[in-house]
């Protein structure tokens, strides 16, 4: 590729201003650590700690770098270093705020001297008729969608229940969203159906928050006065009104209808939102947003349909850098290098909002080389392309820092006569 070396450059710099914007108020150890990893990834692909040390061509002995990487995942999340993390995506979302919750897992099948290590599902064993269960742990995410609505972590946490002071998911849970109002004020929660309980409910209404949250078959709802099943309201109609929604990568023809009902939890007027025609069943979505039109109608189930894109991040973060693969042990360094990966996925959401025109971004895109001109989802051809720009350094980012030392005149000695 042309100019490789200034590309390089060009990525260096841009990586170490992204670090340092988290890192500022770090010490300069804590600034060194935060670039390395952050550059390590980027460059390997892989959040496994000999690859990233692989990438920073240091002159120390592999072994003695794997470990100072170690000691610092070891000593947990930085506060100050979370604390800005957020106030920087906090610019990136508008003032519409909507935010997906989901839960995964990381499947360590092999694994046996993990902390707390527990049993999970398998999402990519488990199939509708039959569910995989492997060691691992769950992963409980909350992503916010940037202005060009590509999702950016604001939690994340890795979770056992054979931890010491495990409460429950739902606690977890709780806490996403807790710090979802802190940060972006009132917004609108997009849950699956995992999440139908009147706990969340009524959590979400205790915050004040709006939410799109899709129903099981076994809830029950209040309507003209006596309770019916959200089944029998949902065979009692027929979409009304019609539009295209994507589902699955595939563009279907939906037909959707509302009704204003209650539920259990807090008794108060929500709406049912039907979606027809996509699914074998069609969809109950609850909502507690005002529905006033048409258009508001098809904006609540636009709203639900963008969960592909928490889904999407997930498999990314799985599949660019290894998420699995870790082999760090203990929960506090495994969550430690956790958020090290959700810097590196901000930072891919990052370079997805600059400009088309971006002398840095069309360097990237030119060599990720891909093979469809656009795509809704731009992490997978960011990461490749970056690593590829920077496979062309022969050093890493351990020169950015010399310290700069005062230049001292040469003693001399004065001759008397």
């Amino acid at each position: 590729m042309a100019n490789f070396t200034s590309n390089t450059y060009q990525m260096k710099r841009e990586i170490l201003t992204f670090s340092n914007k988290i890192s500022k108020h770090l010490s300069k150890p804590g600034k060194k650590f935060t670039v390395d990893m952050t550059y390590g990834m980027l460059a390997s692909k892989s959040c496994l700690l000999t690859d990233i040390v692989d990438q920073l061509h240091e002159d120390t002995k592999k072994v003695n770098s794997v470990e100072r990487l170690t000691r610092h995942l070891n000593k947990g999340i930085p506060f100050a270093a979370l604390k800005s993390y957020l106030t920087t995506i906090r610019k990136w979302v508008p003032k519409e705020t909507v935010i997906h919750i989901d839960d995964s897992d990381v499947a360590k099948p092999d694994g046996y001297k993990f902390e707390a290590l527990g049993l999970v599902r398998d999402g990519s064993k488990s199939t509708d008729t039959k569910n995989v269960y492997e060691k691992g742990y769950h992963v409980t995410e909350a992503c916010a969608l940037t202005t060009n609505g590509h999702p950016v972590s604001f939690f994340s946490k890795i979770h056992s229940s054979k931890e010491k002071n495990f409460t429950s998911i739902n606690s977890i849970t709780f806490s996403a969203m807790e710090r979802g109002k802190a940060l972006f004020g009132k917004a609108t929660f997009v849950l699956d159906r995992g999440y139908d309980d009147n706990k969340m409910f009524l959590k979400l209404d205790e915050l004040e928050q709006d939410y799109v949250i899709r129903l099981t078959a076994k809830r029950k709802l209040f309507f003209h006065g006596k309770w019916v099943s959200a089944t029998q309201l949902r065979n009692q109609r027929k979409g009304k009104i019609k539009t295209p929604l994507i589902y699955k990568g595939k563009k279907h023809d939906a037909y959707l209808s509302h009704v204003k009902v209650q539920i259990t939890a807090s008794r108060k007027d929500i709406y049912l939102v039907l979606v027809y025609g996509i699914t074998e069943h069609p969809m109950m979505l609850a909502t507690n947003k005002e529905i006033r039109s048409k258009e508001d109608v098809i904006n609540v189930a636009k709203t639900y349909f963008s969960r592909w894109r928490i889904e999407e991040y997930f498999r990314s973060k799985k599949q660019i850098f290894q998420f699995e693969n870790f082999r760090v042990r203990n929960l506090t360094a495994i969550n430690a290098l956790n958020f090290y990966i959700t810097l590196c996925m901000a930072f891919l959401a990052h370079i997805s909002m600059k400009a088309e025109t971006s002398a840095l971004k069309v360097a990237i895109i030119q060599n990720a080389d891909p093979i469809k001109e656009k795509v809704h989802f731009h992490y997978y051809r960011l990461a490749k392309g970056i690593s590829g720009i920077l496979s062309y350094a022969q050093e890493g980012v351990r020169r950015w820092f010399l310290t700069k030392r005062p230049m001292y005149r040469q003693l001399s000695l004065k001759l008397t006569v």
